[in-house]
């Protein structure tokens, strides 16, 4: 079995990253299963360990491990055993917060061209994990859409299309039905030769149905939501690349419960633009937005022109960055001081902030 690596989106750029290792062969990872990579290289999927050098680095980032969608370098050794030992450099990468205590990352998929916020319209559509996961989309260098997925279910899905484009300035706002088949044809262009197309949402948004419509084939698990709450199950657990026929691929994430904000405070600048805009006119550059003379977001909200609740969501998301901000901070400076368990016992660590996100 032969793969196309072009068509996965293998150029010049990645191959000038390997022109001196000819004793490596490159590949596309497509999934990792506890530690191990399956790994597409032009003579075929391989299944691959991971080398002692990526697991050195690990040890110190978490986002130094390989993920689905990253270009890798594989070798074969004499024994027989197949490992990865180098990722290369990531174009973009969708990375959340992790749940433990040391402000790190975790990358849920390298190198999109352009990453989807899945969002079911039944029972209705979550406009705060909308604007959250655009957020982390913005920050990750790709391309940002949101997808109203089981548009079926609506008998005005255009409509509610231009209602949500309020809350994603300058995003594509696109209705599909992967049941019906409408309202891919936009969706396929973003997984034309070369190139990859991420989806990220809650479980039950019709993720993995969307990639079956897409790939055009039965190609991952689905399941129908709860009838009781129209709350969704887990069809996947991993996260998976999938080749396109014809060229192209979709990563599909799982439905995960909890997606933080790191302290990346651009992604949260781009996602609520429209607020962005309005501070630009403040009388003064440093404006809190609390009660500040000649404050423009201040009198938009006096007018309507901006809501109250698209306004508390940008506060909450704005102390959960700077709070992760804080904490990357002090990791940092405890590392220069010679580790961060030691500094953790040495220290106090910044106070929580009010409200902290998640889904």
């Amino acid at each position: 079995m032969t793969i196309d690596l072009t068509a996965l989106g293998w150029d010049a750029e990645w191959a000038a990253h390997v022109r001196r290792r000819t004793d490596h062969r490159p590949g596309r990872v497509a999934r990792v299963d506890r530690g191990v990579c399956t790994v597409l290289c032009a003579d075929g999927p391989v299944r691959a360990s991971l080398g002692g050098g990526l697991l050195a680095d690990a040890a110190t980032d978490l986002t130094r491990l390989p993920c689905a969608g990253d270009w890798v370098l594989v070798g074969t050794w004499p024994d027989g055993r197949t490992t990865v030992e180098t990722v290369l450099p990531r174009r973009t990468a969708l990375v959340r917060r992790t749940a433990g205590k040391d402000a790190s990352g975790q990358v849920l998929a390298a190198n999109l061209d352009a990453a989807a916020v899945i969002e079911p319209v039944h029972p209705e559509p979550d406009v705060a994990r909308i604007e959250r996961l655009l957020s982390l989309v913005h920050e990750s260098g790709a391309r940002p859409l949101v997808v109203l997925t089981k548009a079926d279910l609506t008998d005005h899905p255009e409509p509610l299309a231009r209602q949500l484009a309020a809350v994603a300035p300058g995003v594509p706002v696109l209705p599909v039905s992967a049941e019906h088949g409408t309202g891919l044809d936009p969706l396929r262009a973003e997984v034309a030769p070369g190139r990859t197309l991420g989806l990220l949402g809650p479980s039950g948004a019709g993720k993995s149905s969307l990639v079956n419509a897409l790939a055009g084939a039965l190609v991952m698990p689905t399941q129908a939501i709860r009838r009781v709450d129209g709350k969704g199950r887990h069809t996947t657990t991993w996260r998976a690349l999938v080749p396109v026929p014809g060229g192209g691929a979709v990563v599909d994430t799982p439905g995960v419960r909890a997606v933080g904000l790191l302290d990346g405070s651009t992604g949260l600048d781009q996602a609520f633009a429209d607020i962005a805009e309005l501070a630009v006119d403040c009388r003064y550059a440093d404006c809190a937005h609390d009660g500040e003379p000649g404050c423009a977001v201040r009198e938009a909200l006096e007018t309507g022109e901006l809501t109250t609740r698209r306004w508390e969501s940008w506060r909450r998301l704005q102390r959960e960055v700077a709070y992760e901000s804080r904490r990357r901070e002090a990791r940092v400076a405890a590392e220069r001081r010679g580790g961060w368990r030691g500094a953790r016992r040495r220290s106090t660590r910044p106070a929580r902030p009010p409200s902290a996100g998640g889904f």
